[in-house]
């Protein structure tokens, strides 16, 4: 398989750049910030499968930027029982994407990776997330200048897994789906939808639970050396 691979696509967040981890730093801080008494690990268990659900809808055209920075914390506010205003959510809502980019961890082993692929392959990065916060997160963390090029689904105006943000990115990287691979964490935006385009997939699985598909699955990014 890889003597054919001459790309390899990133996603970013949850694939490379560690996003619960910073973004639960980013509620910390933020929260101190405006004086908000909140129990952080209450918040976080309620809040990560709220923001999936959102960025799902995003995803799907269902919800807008603006509904989906301000209807995640609403809900999530909501089910642990706490009153906010919405001028104040709406204020979080902006610092939270003001800070979240201050704080940089990687996955294990991902600066280690790039430097094995890079003197192998082209790498790319493809994203849903903001293009606003997306190259700070890539500079900050150390890693931007490992990519040729940084496809983001608001140059395209859709987002993954729509073919064509999946299409642009292969234009603009000038690769042939047939001789790229991509390797992200979710299932419907990276893996099936680079697959419904010709492309080779590798699925970061870093919670180790969907073991019942048949793409090729990894849950630490080390395990793409026996890969690639």
């Amino acid at each position: 398989m890889s003597n054919q691979i001459k790309h390899v696509f990133f996603d970013l967040d949850h694939t490379l750049w560690d996003f619960d981890k910073n973004s639960g730093l980013t509620f910390d801080k933020i929260f101190k910030l405006n004086q908000i008494d909140i129990k952080l690990n209450d918040f976080l268990k309620v809040y990560e499968p709220i923001n999936l659900k959102f960025w799902k809808l995003y995803r799907e055209e269902k919800v807008t930027k603006a509904s989906l920075r301000y209807g995640r914390l609403k809900q999530a506010f909501d089910a642990v029982n706490i009153n906010v205003e919405d001028d104040l959510i709406n204020r979080l809502s902006e610092a939270y994407i003001e800070h979240l980019s201050s704080f940089n961890h990687l996955f294990e082993g991902a600066i280690e990776i790039l430097d094995y692929l890079r003197n192998k392959y082209v790498l790319h990065i493809i994203t849903n997330g903001f293009e606003e916060v997306q190259e700070k997160k890539m500079k900050g963390s150390g890693i931007r200048h490992y990519f040729e090029t940084v496809t983001n689904s608001e140059m395209v105006g859709v987002k993954k897994p729509n073919p064509k943000v999946f299409n642009f990115a292969l234009n603009i990287a000038n690769a042939k789906a047939t001789e790229s691979i991509m390797i992200g964490d979710s299932l419907e935006a990276d893996i099936e939808g680079a697959y419904h385009i010709g492309m080779d997939t590798i699925h970061f699985d870093y919670k180790d639970i969907h073991n019942a598909h048949n793409f090729k699955r990894i849950t630490t990014l080390k395990a793409i050396e026996n890969l690639l």
